[in-house]
Parts: structure tokens; sequence; C-alpha cells
């Protein structure tokens, strides 16, 4: 019997690292391997609604790996592995709709149609790995809670199936939670990968603001906007992290990580041992002055008796008596949130829409506000109305082909980066951990907002960030872990976070069932 016919291929949990042992070896085939990933998203997608559309060139892409592997080809470190891309990231081949009716020509809109691939996901093709899909969103990614509105309908959380998926990147969370693909991409402005990562159990990097390449994936703030791998295990997403990072002459602002990426890459450090001795700053009124709920406060109680079992030293609320705190500004549409840097939007549209292609429907944020004039994204009830709060918004708008100032979000990047990094030396730091949020996953028609305990700091900031799974609540929503640290120093939160990973093993495999 042909190995891609054989019965049995175990998706299931399985990581980067035993796919690439298995198909080295033989006893795997990409082909089969992807077989096994359609059927188990056939067989579940139905109900959970993470994929909402399947790559048709993903078995072609497979056997042609498969036949460069028999050929003695040399091959990328992710050959044969599926993968999923949310959909506001370019894929050539597939509409990029951002979860809106009025971009998809299923339902009433205008299909946006790619001449290129983002960057990212010409990386992910030149390292072999096989591309299932592109997965859901809200609209325009306006929501790190859920992605309930889209046209494709909503997401639903692949790990406590009553609980919020998170947003905006839910559709991979739950493909990746659920076992579709080993591993996918997200995109985050504010909390877009943290909120998915956490609230499915996942592990998530926000990376350092310029050291993934964001040409090609439509944009909410050209200064905040990150894409980053969501995955099971910490070495899983270190390895996809290797794939994306580093500079793209199609992203001038990817120049800033010349020189960043360190060398062996980013499992280099992955150590059982790489907590001891170094001293975690945890969470408190200093950082933000928003308690936790009892349990979260038991969990991460929990959690920080761990790290000190692994060696750490914990500093606690190391922003106490500096002005930490004070720079976050939030509206009262958006009483959570902290949305400067978004005011960009009509400036980083244009660019976007102009990449595309002169073939597309839509070439200029002029045609896209046309396009979608019936539901205008700025207007007081349209989902971006919170930008009329920005003072620096209403500049951009009229007048979207011009490069803006940005004044209050420098002003307050700089204020950030100045705090942090004298608390840093002052209290030596190597990092911080705090739950990444503050209480359980609301359920999922209660109407309520995940409340996250980074966002929207370390979005601003432009600093990155590494979920890992600490525990579950009594709901059976997983509680989550943040490692926060200096630009540039994601090597050393994954080696932290898998030191954690691995001592602890808090990450249980979710049971799916049918629709």
């Amino acid at each position: 019997m042909r190995k891609d016919t054989e019965p049995g291929i175990q998706v299931v949990e399985l990581t980067i690292e035993a796919a690439r042992t298995g198909l080295a070896a033989g006893s795997l085939t990409a082909q089969a391997l992807t077989r096994a990933s359609r059927e188990r998203i056939a067989k579940y997608n139905p109900r959970y609604n993470a994929i909402i559309f399947e790559n048709p060139e993903a078995l072609a892409d497979a056997r042609a790996i498969d036949r460069r592997r028999a050929a003695g080809e040399s091959l990328g470190a992710l050959a044969g592995i599926p993968v999923v891309v949310k959909d506001t990231i370019d894929m050539v081949g597939v509409p990029t709709t951002a979860g809106w009716r009025l971009l998809h020509s299923r339902t009433g809109g205008v299909d946006l149609l790619p001449a290129a691939d983002a960057p990212v996901v010409a990386r992910l093709r030149a390292a072999g790995a096989v591309v299932l899909g592109k997965t859901n969103v809200p609209i325009l990614s306006h929501s790190g809670t859920h992605a309930s509105d889209s046209w494709a309908g909503p997401t639903y959380n692949a790990a406590c199936r009553a609980s919020m998926p998170g947003g905006s990147s839910a559709g991979t969370a739950t493909a990746v939670a659920g076992s579709f693909a080993l591993v996918g991409l997200g995109e985050e402005t504010g909390g877009s990968i943290q909120n998915p990562a956490s609230a499915q159990g996942l592990v998530g990097i926000k990376p350092t603001f310029g050291l993934v390449p964001g040409a090609g994936v439509m944009p909410l703030s050209g200064l905040r906007d990150v894409v980053g791998p969501i995955a099971r295990t910490i070495r899983d997403a270190a390895l996809t992290l290797d794939v994306i990072a580093g500079y793209s002459p199609e992203d001038p602002r990817s120049s800033a990580s010349i020189g960043r990426r360190p060398r062996g890459g980013y499992t280099a450090k992955l150590a059982a041992d790489a907590l001891r001795g170094r001293r975690i700053g945890t969470y408190g009124p200093g950082w933000r002055d928003a308690p936790l709920s009892a349990e979260a406060s038991d969990l991460y109680a929990r959690a920080r008796r761990e790290l000190a079992e692994r060696g750490a030293v914990l500093v606690a609320d190391p922003f106490a008596g500096s002005s930490f705190a004070a720079i976050r500004q939030c509206t009262p549409s958006q009483p959570d949130y902290d949305a400067r840097g978004e005011e960009s939007v009509p400036y980083d549209l244009q660019k976007y829409f102009e990449r595309l292609g002169p073939r597309a429907a839509i070439t200029s944020f002029a045609q896209f506000a046309a396009a979608t004039a019936q539901e205008n994204a700025f207007a007081s009830q349209g989902v971006l109305h919170y930008l009329q709060n920005l003072e620096d918004f209403p500049p951009c708008l009229a007048a979207p082909t011009a490069p803006p100032a940005q004044p209050q979000f420098i002003a307050a990047r700089e204020a950030y980066l100045q705090v942090i990094e004298g608390v840093f030396e002052r209290e030596h730091l190597d990092a911080l951990v705090f739950p990444q949020m503050r209480c359980e996953v609301p359920a999922l028609h209660s109407g309520d907002e995940i409340a996250p305990t980074t966002v929207s700091e370390i979005n601003i900031a432009g600093l990155p960030g590494v979920t890992v799974p600490a525990g579950y609540y009594r709901s059976g929503a997983p509680f989550c872990l943040i490692f926060v640290g200096r630009p540039w120093s994601e090597a050393d939160l994954l080696a932290y976070s898998y030191d954690y990973e691995s001592a602890t093993q808090h990450r249980r495999r979710p049971q799916l069932s049918e629709g």
C-alpha cells in the first residue's frame, strides 16, 4: 500500500519536529500529512469554522515536496508541514476579505485578489510549507475577542467551545488548537495574537515591531501591526519564527531587524534551565492598576511558585513608583484599549491597496471608501468608529495619500520605551511574566470583552511577548502566562517559556465534537 493512502496517520498534537523526523525517515509523506489534515478539517471545521478558504493547490504542493525529497533535493525547514494563514495576509489565488461581506464577491462585495504573496507567505512557501488555507477574522480585525461578525460566520474556541475564541486571529488559533494544521500565522495590532493564543491554550509570539515584514497584510496600523506564529509548542513557534523573521525589501520597517536575529536561530537558547537565576518582574498596579479575578490570582500564584521552583528570581511589581501606568489613554468607547497608532489606517490601507496590483478590484483608499460606503467603517456605527476619538485621526482621513505624522502615537511609544528601559536597568530584569488575561475568557454569547494585561502597552511600545499555557480555570477555559521583554529579546523569552512549558506540561489536548 502506498504511504499516501496508509491509514492511521496521527495529526492530532503532531509537532513539527516529529513530522520532520517521519518525513525524513520515509515513514510519512507530505501528501499523506496534507490528506490527513484535510480530512480533519472536513470533519471538524463545519462546527468550529476556523478555515474559510481552503487552498485548492495544497495537495499538488505536497506532492511536489515529496518529489523533490525523493530526488534528493535540499528542502526548507518546513518542507511538507501543513500550515494556515490569517485571512488578512495576502496569498495568490485566494481572496483577502478581512472578514467583511463587502470585500467578498459571494456575499455581495468585491474580491481582493493579490498579484503577489505577502513576504511571510512567500517565505512559508520557500521553506516548503503546505498552506492549507486561510482563517476567519472579525470585520477589519477590529475585535480582540471574537470573529462573530465575519461574513463567514463565527469561529468557535477549540479548547472550550462555550468560551470566546479570542481575536482577531480567531480562526488561526482554532485551526492550530484543533490540530487542523501544525502551526499558523496570526497578525496583531492590539492583542490579536496574544488573545486568541491565550484563549485557546496555545503559544503565540507577538514579535518586536519590525522583526517580521508586514507588507501584503491588510493593515490597521503601519506602526503597530506585526505578524507572528501561533503554535501548540514553544519549539514549533520558534521554528516558524525562524522562517518568517528578517528584512524584506518590500517592507522598509523590517530593516530594523538587520543584525537582531539570534545566531543559531530562535531555538538555539531553548533549554530546561533557562529560567535559573533570571530576574523576572511580576504583574502589579505599577504596570496597570487593574486587579486580577480571584481565580486568575490563584492560578497566577501557582505559576509564580512554579517559576521560583525553576530558579527564577521574581521581582514584585517592578513598575511601582514609575509613570508607566499613566501613559495608557483609553476612550469611553474603548475603555480597556488604547488605540493610538491606528489613526494612520487610511494611509496604510492606501499603500496596501497599491500593492495588490493594477488589476485589483480596489487600488486606492478612495475606491475602498466608495465600495464600502453602505457600511462606512469609520462612521459612528462602523466597526472602527472609535478612531474618531483619536486627535490625529481626522487629518489622516482627510488626506489618505499623505504620510501621517502621528505625534500622539510617537510620544506614547517614546514614553513607554524610556520607562521600560529605566525599570529594566534599575531592577536588573531579564523579562516580565504576567497572566495574559486578568480573568477567564468570557462566555461565547455574554457580550463581554477579553481583559488582557499587556494590550495595548506592548503594542504601542513595539515590545515582544510570548504566551505559554499555565493551567485551566474550573470552567475548563485555559489560563496562560505571557513573557514580555525588551525589543529583540524573542530568543530569551522563548527560552524562559520553554523551560516553564517543559517543567509544567499544563496544556491539554482539546476534545473536539462534530457538528
